[in-house]
């Protein structure tokens, strides 16, 4: 602990806390932190200001970002017939119905992301309560209640980003590796920052995105100037 504390601190001291960085600058100041033996994820937090309590101010999509995040997710979905063929072709480790649900009743989590065609939410809807506070819930609005399987799929296989205000009406979410480059990574960022804006509720008043800030797993964060 006292040697994570030591390297945090040295870490830290090539941040200055209270200083806006330019978004090139920020990740430049992050790949200074790519230290470690294993390769860190990127994320980046946008502070909102939205009400969260409103349901007609509430933040949420999906995004292909143009360099994925470096990981493959692991699909579950649910689907009857012909679109069960269609979900394994397409690389989804775990298709079924009512099966499938009673699974994840028991326990079984071993999946990113989870998509349902919308003749199947009978069966996933009773899963909300567990589902639902791991944002795994399939989603009309995030793009995860669909016929189109074969293209969700291969969205979510090359890094689709989901993502939802939590209650404090900010946004977070994984943008790509340490191992990416420079430019990979400001890409991506700035691809998910123009999308964020891009989605302002129409009643949400005063200045929309109030801060932002990326970071590393084992990084203290960034400040980003918008």
């Amino acid at each position: 602990m006292a040697k994570q504390s030591k390297r945090m601190r040295a870490m830290a001291g090539k941040v200055q806390a209270k200083q806006l960085y330019s978004l090139s600058d920020a990740v430049g100041v992050l790949k200074q932190f790519n230290t470690t033996k294993f390769d860190q994820s990127v994320e980046i937090a946008m502070r909102l200001g939205i009400d969260p309590k409103q349901a007609d101010q509430m933040v949420r999509s999906s995004i292909v970002l143009p360099h994925g995040i470096g990981k493959s997710l692991r699909v579950a979905v649910f689907a009857k017939g012909d679109k069960v063929d269609e979900a394994k072709a397409a690389g989804a480790e775990f298709v079924g119905g009512a099966e499938l649900a009673e699974e994840i009743k028991k326990g079984m989590m071993d999946f990113d992301v989870c998509i349902a065609t919308p003749d199947m939410m009978g069966v996933v809807g009773p899963l909300g309560r567990v589902l639902g506070p791991r944002g795994l819930m399939p989603s009309p609005r995030a793009g995860t209640v669909t016929m189109d399987l074969t293209k969700v799929i291969h969205e979510y296989k090359a890094g689709k980003v989901e993502f939802r205000n939590d209650s404090a009406g900010a946004v977070q979410a994984v943008v790509g590796k340490l191992s990416f480059s420079q430019e990979q990574l400001v890409e991506n960022i700035q691809k998910f920052i123009d999308f964020i804006i891009s989605l302002k509720p129409q009643n949400a008043k005063g200045q929309y995105v109030k801060g932002i800030a990326i970071s590393a797993t084992m990084s203290p964060g960034v400040r980003v100037q918008l």
